[in-house]
């Protein structure tokens, strides 16, 4: 097996699932993933060190807050007549449609840099000084963001539980 593919194609399920995970859009994000691994196919020659996963990592990474600028930008529009018609019905799953939602919204209202921590650490399993090395950051910011973006998510979700009631007078 080729050392390039032998390097890149370990990590792809992981990439994928971070893009999803960022982009709540299966298609989309595997179109940036492919985008991501084209680069790394493409620049291998100008990576430096030693370790493959951290670099690809960090291409996929900008490549998502491009994709998201971008996005915000232009916003969402999708023809009806595309929509998996799996989509538009769905079997009786309330409690966790629910509890998954409360926790994309807690997700969503977490800074990004929080966020990111947070999805690299937890869903990827990339240890702390891989995810320093994707985001640009000390290991200590990492560190504070993980612990402050874990607080935040813990608040956010018992904030949803409570229910909302207004003072009738």
């Amino acid at each position: 097996m080729d050392p390039l593919a032998a390097a890149i194609e370990p990590l792809i399920p992981g990439l994928r699932r971070y893009a999803r995970s960022w982009l709540r859009d299966q298609a989309m994000a595997d179109d940036v993933v492919q985008d991501c691994l084209e680069r790394a196919v493409g620049r291998w020659r100008q990576r430096r060190g030693t370790e493959v996963r951290p670099w690809v990592y960090a291409i996929l990474h900008n490549l998502l807050v491009d994709h998201q600028r971008q996005h915000s930008r232009r916003g969402t529009a999708v023809p009806l007549h595309l929509v998996d018609d799996a989509a538009l019905g769905r079997p009786a799953d309330q409690d966790t449609g629910l509890h998954h939602r409360d926790l994309l919204r807690a997700l969503d209202a977490l800074p990004e840099e929080q966020r990111t921590v947070l999805l690299l650490i937890s869903v990827e399993g990339l240890s702390y000084g891989e995810v320093a090395a994707v985001v640009g950051v000390p290991l200590g910011t990492v560190m504070s963001r993980i612990s402050r973006g874990r607080d935040r998510l813990a608040t956010l979700i018992r904030e949803g539980e409570r229910p909302r009631l207004r003072s009738v007078q």
